[in-house]
């Protein structure tokens, strides 16, 4: 199998690996019990494995030849990481807890989001013509990550309810 399209260069392979390892331990983190030990080591591997993904972004140029929309949501995503671990860490404010849930389900969501737009992006003979991006790019993009943000707000919806139960267990 010839993946010379889907990863240029050893960046592309370690971003590519941190990727699948945040896909893994970012779902693990959210679908498994909350607060104990083996949280908080899947959290951390999460978060390890982001800050890489995210540092490699900022060293991948192959679809618009320099700066890109993918970069912003890789500021947007590394602040949304920053925000999620701050709380955690310092314990404060009281509602640290909530916030640290809010801010790394977003992030793992984004993630969801990011995931189903590199897929879009290794679709090249349809989205690429003559190599210009086609319009219709730009819009599977968008309504991946429309979709995967809905699905995820609908599910944290469901869920806050027990981060909050959580939450009060914990104050």
């Amino acid at each position: 199998m010839n993946l010379d399209h889907i990863i240029t260069d050893n960046t592309g392979m370690v971003h590519t690996i941190a990727s699948i390892l945040a896909l893994l331990f970012g779902t693990w983190v959210l679908l498994a019990k909350k607060g104990n030990r083996f949280h908080k080591q899947m959290g951390y591997a999460y978060t390890g494995s982001m800050v890489v993904v995210l540092f490699t972004s900022f060293f991948m140029y192959n679809l618009f030849g320099g700066f890109g929309i993918f970069h912003v949501f890789a500021i947007i995503s590394s602040l949304t990481l920053i925000a999620g671990m701050i709380p955690i860490l310092r314990r404060k404010p009281k509602t640290y807890i909530s916030l640290h849930y809010n801010f790394m389900y977003w992030s793992v969501i984004g993630l969801y989001g990011a995931f189903l737009a590199e897929i879009l992006t290794r679709i090249p003979p349809m989205l690429i013509k003559d190599k210009e991006i086609v319009p219709l790019f730009f819009n599977l993009v968008g309504l991946a990550i429309f979709v995967v943000m809905g699905i995820g707000y609908y599910i944290m919806i469901k869920k806050r309810k027990d981060w909050a139960k959580f939450e009060n267990e914990k104050s």
